[in-house]
């Protein structure tokens, strides 16, 4: 019988920790086959560093708590491994750990960069003599990984942007005819633009444009856009992706700097659209970026998406323990309507480094809105309310206790 490992990686998001929840509890109910998950202190670097948490010491209460508790309940990182050719002795290193621990299945909770170490580790494991079944659990709330229908946490987020353009609108259009005309709001999204369509999900009644990172930004077109919208309805709400682009392929809101992963980092893509708003028609503005507010907000997150975390967190131990490897648990829709949908799989060699765009047939013809295909795909994901426990007015959230285990190695350097 081996232990299992278990980290979270990149950036988090309301329903994370419903698939730690997942694979823990799911882990237990078969501690005759399983033995301890250690979670990874801060993801794949606590595995490197030998930083490993006890989770058989958290209680079942806190475990469950899990579910309803935003963010990385473990600790997560920003940290891509490099290929095996540039820095072997990273992977290595994972498996004299693994090795040392007895350990002998990987769950990595995390995008496109985690299913890629993930298959690494595997094929790894393997010539060094020492197995390890690597199972990916998917997760970001850029909704771009392959195979799966949606990804946990893009339901939740989409629902905060609905809901929260919504929101915004009503406040715009009851002042816009002494006050502000115009709000845009800035969301996450690098290379596509599943999240800023979710601001199209509002009534028609209420006048949205959207920017997204697959149509390049045509500034005349788009303040002609912003123009009629005033003049019909008093006001503008402006949706815009952070991954937006002019022409030429520069982005936005792109700051001329990189993150730890070589990504150029960006931020301020609202301010600099709606000062072009500003300079070209006159409107006042206000402007916010949703940032972690959008990823963190559990109190609002979809009961579809919660569902669906913790779904795949126990399909990724069944798997394992089914002896499935270098594969990841995906959602597989059987129906729009009523919504429905089914556990399935993917292989890694598949999924790492694959980046799955929002279709060109979900943008309206003028690149400013979302059409009926995209509203039917969509709409289900935001549906049914799971909210939190409260507990003086705030929501009751769990913090674990992470004891650690004792390490067994010399130290190393990340």
């Amino acid at each position: 019988m081996k232990n299992a490992f278990y980290a979270q990686s990149g950036g988090v998001t309301a329903v994370i920790n419903a698939s730690a929840c997942g694979v823990i509890e799911t882990a237990r109910k078969n501690s005759d086959k399983i033995g301890t998950v250690y979670a990874g202190q801060n993801g794949i670097i606590g595995a490197l560093t030998e930083n490993l948490i006890d989770t058989s010491k958290e209680s079942t209460a806190d475990v469950a708590a899990l579910k309803h508790t935003p963010s990385g309940g473990f600790g997560s990182c920003r940290y891509k491994m490099k290929s095996l050719e540039a820095n072997k002795a990273e992977y290595e290193r994972l498996i004299e750990v693994f090795k040392a621990h007895d350990i002998g299945y990987f769950f990595y909770n995390g995008g496109g960069d985690s299913a890629d170490t993930c298959l690494k580790v595997s094929q790894l494991s393997e010539s060094m003599g020492y197995p390890i079944q690597a199972i990916h659990v998917p997760k970001t709330v850029d909704n771009d990984l392959p195979v799966t229908d949606n990804c946990p946490g893009f339901g939740s987020v989409a629902k905060y942007i609905a809901v929260s353009t919504m929101e915004a609108s009503f406040d715009v259009a009851s002042m816009c005819a002494t006050s502000t005309k115009i709000f845009v709001l800035e969301v996450m999204g690098r290379h596509a633009g599943w999240i800023a369509a979710a601001g199209g999900l509002v009534d028609d009644s209420i006048p949205v444009v959207i920017l997204f990172p697959e149509v390049k930004f045509d500034e005349k077109k788009f303040l002609a856009k912003v123009d009629a919208n005033v003049k019909e309805f008093g006001y503008c709400t402006i949706v815009v992706s952070e991954g937006t682009q002019w022409p030429d392929g520069r982005f936005l809101a792109e700051q001329g700097t990189r993150d730890d992963f070589g990504h150029a980092q960006l931020g301020g893509a609202a301010p600099v659209v709606a000062q072009l708003i500003k300079d070209a028609l006159g409107h006042k503005f206000h402007w916010a970026v949703a940032d972690y507010l959008q990823r963190s907000a559990r109190h609002l997150a979809s009961e579809s998406d919660v569902e669906q975390a913790y779904a795949l967190g126990e399909a990724a131990v069944n798997m394992a323990l089914e002896g499935k490897n270098s594969v990841m648990p995906a959602i597989i829709r059987t129906s729009n309507n009523p919504y429905t949908w089914e556990i399935g799989s993917g292989e890694l060699k598949d999924i790492a480094n694959v980046e799955k765009m929002m279709p060109m047939e979900y943008i309206s013809d003028d690149g400013f809105g979302i059409t009926d295909a995209c509203r039917e795909y969509l709409q289900p994901l935001i549906e049914g309310e799971n909210y939190p426990p409260y507990k003086n007015g705030l929501p009751d959230y769990v913090v674990m206790k992470k004891e650690m285990v004792e390490k067994k190695l010399p130290s190393f350097e990340v």
